[in-house]
């Protein structure tokens, strides 16, 4: 047989007509794929086998007339089966929505390797704070890890808190989440969606994943079949206010010594601080039988520098004692970040409260504000006070850097090439310190409330692996720290103490707060 020719096969777009309104976009596509022949020996004899003519160029319609309104806030899920077309569609989408408004795809997102994200985003680490948190990535441990290390769901959210620094009013993904478990892919579609809305930014994404519809809450729906077949539909934008899998887990006190067990092991595990606080209560969010969140009510502290702000005279420790709890731990499993799990179990958590008030101090308030969606009310933030600035100097005198010392393992390498002089020297500076959680972390947890005594003797007696401890509880101490406050709607004003020692102002912001959990 005679040598046959080969051409390459060419797929081509024959025709793209387009007609725009000026109230909102209406654009009108024809496409059809062009097949041009590929000539060889095999093609030939299929082609004499079964009487088709294999030079022969072939049209493929995939859209006739297909018309589609769209405007710069529409949410677009566009489904279907490979191969059928999605793709050619979102690209298409891409180049001419781009002529009216800023146009943004996931997959151009430029990723810096080998340094750790909290490098590659934002102006300072305040913003970079803010956009990771904004993407669902409000993990202190993720922020250091880099692109690499992350895991398939985070480099999502991650490629997200890229986007929000460009200008783009739209944003494109392709195959959208089509390589995630379909836990994680619908907890991104919420968390994508929910920003878009917030920010009024559009959303268009394709997949061959139809279990997306509810979490990403479309204002266009787009299922396009194998062929021509092709369906559209319309629905009013009304936004999602929580992902689906949050109507699948269950919200209670920790009852059982398992309960107690998974709770405590999540925290030491996805707390970035670890430790597990002396506690009173222990409420759990539960999903498919696991524990994935935790609330932990602990006694309050003996003293807050923010109370004074609330009250007309600070509560005796008596008070303390009686009416109020500490929100000592906030932890949720790092999947069901950003779905409004954290604020949703602490809310849940105030309402089943056998206590008046509850006092949360914590360092992630100033980033995320699950607190006060949760209910609680922001009094005021904290600078790290007095004793604390100069046991700070006094380290850093001695070669000590401050902004390391939360690793125990760098405190103990600096301590152990330092003299025995200046050993003293630093336990000098140490002693002082009056603050629980880091005399706890030297004496281990002996009820709520250390004794000086014995921080004083353990002090002295203390060896460079305590030290360290303490050096790192001490950078937790010196982080600036939110102070919230909330009041029980389910106890009667009145019916404690505590009420009667409030500031005007703070009664009335109170009150306010108890009347909104009433209303909702």
């Amino acid at each position: 047989m005679r040598a046959l020719s080969k051409q390459l096969l060419q797929v081509e777009i024959v025709k793209i007509a387009k007609k725009w309104r000026p109230e909102k976009r209406k654009l009108v596509f024809d496409i059809t794929f062009r097949v041009l022949p590929v000539i060889t020996e095999r093609t030939v004899a299929i082609g004499e086998a079964f009487g088709l003519g294999v030079d022969e160029t072939r049209e493929f319609p995939i859209y006739r007339r297909f018309e589609l309104e769209i405007g710069p806030r529409d949410i677009v899920y566009i489904t279907g089966p490979s191969g059928s077309g999605k793709s050619v569609l979102l690209r298409a989408l891409k180049e001419e929505l781009a002529s009216f408004w800023p146009v943004a795809d996931m997959e151009d997102v430029e990723v810096e390797r080998g340094v750790p994200i909290i490098e590659t985003v934002g102006a300072n680490v305040n913003e970079a704070i803010r956009l990771l948190s904004l993407a669902g990535l409000g993990d202190a441990f993720v922020w250091l890890r880099t692109y690499d290390e992350l895991s398939d769901g985070q480099k999502h959210r991650y490629k997200l808190a890229k986007l929000l620094e460009t200008d783009a009013q739209i944003w494109i993904a392709d195959e959208f989440c089509s390589t995630l478990d379909r836990d994680t892919a619908r907890v991104v579609a919420f968390s994508v969606q929910k920003l878009a809305r917030k920010l009024g930014r559009g959303l268009i994404v394709a997949t061959t994943h139809t279990d997306l519809f509810y979490d990403l809450g479309p204002t266009i729906y787009i299922f396009k079949g194998l062929g021509d077949e092709l369906s559209v539909r319309y629905r009013p934008d009304m936004p999602v206010h929580s992902c689906s899998l949050l109507g699948q887990m269950s919200f209670g006190l920790a009852k059982t010594a398992s309960e107690r067990r998974e709770g405590r092991a999540l925290i030491e595990k996805w707390h970035y601080r670890g430790r597990l606080p002396p506690y009173k209560r222990m409420f759990i969010a539960k999903r498919l039988g696991h524990v994935i969140g935790v609330v932990l009510f602990s006694p309050p502290y003996v003293s807050c520098w923010a109370r004074k702000t609330v009250f007309k005279r600070l509560p005796s420790l008596r008070e303390l004692n009686t009416w109020v709890y500490t929100a000592s731990r906030v932890v949720v499993h790092p999947l069901y970040r950003g779905i409004g799990l954290g604020s949703a179990l602490l809310r849940r958590a105030l309402l089943a409260s056998d206590r008046p008030y509850v006092e949360l101090v914590a360092v992630m308030a100033r980033y995320n504000p699950f607190a006060e969606k949760a209910g609680m009310v922001k009094v005021c933030e904290k600078e790290p006070g007095r004793a604390v600035e100069e046991a700070i100097r006094a380290l850093e005198a001695l070669g000590i850097d401050a902004r390391l010392m939360a690793s125990e393992r760098y405190c103990l390498n600096v301590l152990s090439r330092m003299s025995n002089g200046d050993i003293t020297i630093l336990k000098e500076a140490l002693r002082p310190l009056r603050l629980p959680g880091v005399m706890r972390a030297l004496l281990g947890v002996r009820g709520p409330y250390p004794r000086a005594s014995e921080w004083e003797k353990a002090i002295d007696e203390a060896g460079l692996s305590e030290i360290a401890k303490v050096l790192s509880a001490l950078a937790e101490a010196k982080a600036k720290k939110i102070y919230l406050i909330w009041r029980n709607p389910n106890i009667p004003f009145g019916n404690c103490p505590l009420d009667g020692l409030l500031k005007e102002e703070w009664r009335s912001k109170l009150l306010r707060s108890v009347a909104s959990h009433e209303e909702n």
